[in-house]
């Protein structure tokens, strides 16, 4: 079975990675490098099995290559983290709806089965006691840049629903309620890994507004079997799936359980929105899942709690250094031509007597 992971040296990405090549897959994963890593695939690369592009969903001719060569697609190339969506708001809005396109298109083409992340951001500020796939959207104005980045994708799942209602795509579209585990970095506004950091590094732990805003953490453990069973469930096609744990936790209340897990004597800092993310921010209060689809589906059952989820996050900080120390380079021995890629953007790295392809053109 060979499989394309979009997104594949991303925190969710890698570890689908990992779990495929143990199930007997063949994995290619393709990543801009943009906000995934190397480090993440260093458990990956000397896999016989594993094959990684660095190249970008916004390239149509090369994700039409790839998804043309397998048998199946998760697709979870995406502008990730509130600081990205903020920051680079033309560039995240092209990634999250081109990039979606290019890889349901060529799935279309070749008759791919593929499975789309999409985001709980779809559902906006909708504070319900459950968030139910047919739940409301309650979104801000599209001149705000979080709310640019639900409608993204929101037509994301428009267009994976009309290709199964038009032509029959075998496409399941998944709605992640906050994944977290090792690999994730904070770099990109990921709360927990921000602020297990923090005390890890006994620096005062920042708080957005009064930490009262509640949120429900899922162990990325719990997670992707469950992307992989959800596309091996024909039942699941055409449909929405939310995959969360429904516990839910105040953000001041997770900071202070942070700083007892660690052991850490570092202060709580509350920071305003305002000077976090510029005028005009919006967050939600709250925004909790319900599984009672994917339980059906799949038997979805979170096993993972928030101390694991603390402590699997804080060991990961703490061997984090050492992981860059060695981090993966194109170095020994040199590159050389791709002529076997059927791509001239791509040349063939030979680690530990193996081949990776890299990509050395345009990246999204």
């Amino acid at each position: 079975m060979r499989t394309v992971v979009t997104g594949g040296a991303g925190f969710i990405g890698s570890h689908l990675g990992e779990r495929l090549l143990q199930q007997g897959h063949e994995v290619v994963a393709v990543d801009d490098l943009s906000t995934g890593s190397p480090v993440n695939l260093l458990p990956l690369l000397d896999h016989p099995k594993f094959t990684f592009v660095r190249g970008s969903v916004l390239d149509t001719a090369l994700v039409d290559e790839l998804i043309s060569d397998c048998d199946r697609v998760y697709h979870l190339a995406a502008a990730v983290g509130v600081h990205t969506i903020v920051n680079r708001p033309l560039q995240s809005l092209r990634i999250n709806i081109d990039g979606s396109q290019n890889v349901l298109d060529a799935a279309l083409r070749h008759d791919r089965r593929v499975l789309i992340t999409s985001t709980s951001e779809v559902y906006g500020k909708n504070t319900a006691d459950l968030l139910g796939e047919e739940s409301d959207r309650v979104l801000g104005s599209p001149f705000k840049a979080r709310w640019s980045y639900a409608t993204a994708k929101a037509i994301d799942e428009l267009i994976a629903q009309t290709y199964w209602q038009t032509h029959g795509l075998r496409v399941v579209v998944v709605r992640l309620f906050n994944t977290v585990g090792p690999r994730q970095t904070g770099r990109y506004g990921m709360v927990v890994p921000s602020l297990v950091a923090q005390a890890l590094h006994g620096e005062p732990l920042t708080v957005h507004g009064d930490g009262e805003q509640t949120r429900c953490f899922c162990h990325v453990d719990d997670i992707v079997p469950a992307l992989i069973a959800l596309l091996e469930t024909p039942a699941a096609y055409g449909q929405a799936v939310n995959l969360g744990n429904p516990v839910e936790t105040s953000i001041i209340a997770l900071a202070r359980t942070i700083l007892q897990l660690t052991a850490s004597d570092a202060e709580i800092r509350f920071v305003p929105y305002r000077d976090a993310y510029g005028a005009g921010y919006e967050d939600m209060q709250r925004r909790i899942p319900d599984i009672t689809k994917a339980r059906d589906l799949i038997t979805f059952s979170p096993a993972h709690d928030l101390v694991r989820i603390i402590n699997d996050v804080a060991d990961d900080q703490r061997t984090r250094m050492a992981l860059e120390a060695r981090r993966w380079r194109p170095t020994e021995p040199a590159l050389v031509p791709a002529s076997t890629a059927g791509t001239p953007s791509l040349t063939l790295l030979q680690r530990n007597g193996q081949l990776h392809v890299v990509g050395n053109g345009t990246e999204g």
